[in-house]
């Protein structure tokens, strides 16, 4: 049986950008790890992930929370590395 953090190592996610996406989704973590896995096999599902956290990225700003900037900034720049779009 495969753990959750093999699902994110296959996908390769971090548990960061999974919080993230939970968050934006209003979700457990590992429904959106379900959800993020199956999204980041196609070029479209990359790009709206892009855009889910490129959201949470500008939410972060605008709240003027250090901490939660720091840690959205980086899981951006996480995931668009490890998973460029091609549009």
């Amino acid at each position: 049986m495969l753990s959750m953090r093999d699902c994110l190592d296959y996908c390769n996610l971090t548990d960061d950008e999974i919080a993230l996406i939970a968050e934006h989704e209003d979700i457990p973590d590992v429904a959106a790890a379900q959800m993020a896995c199956g999204l980041v096999q196609t070029p479209e599902g990359t790009l709206l992930l892009t855009r889910c956290l490129e959201e949470l990225l500008a939410r972060a700003e605008r709240s003027g929370e250090k901490e939660r900037l720091a840690r959205a900034r980086a899981a951006f720049a996480q995931f668009v590395a490890d998973h460029p779009t091609t549009h």
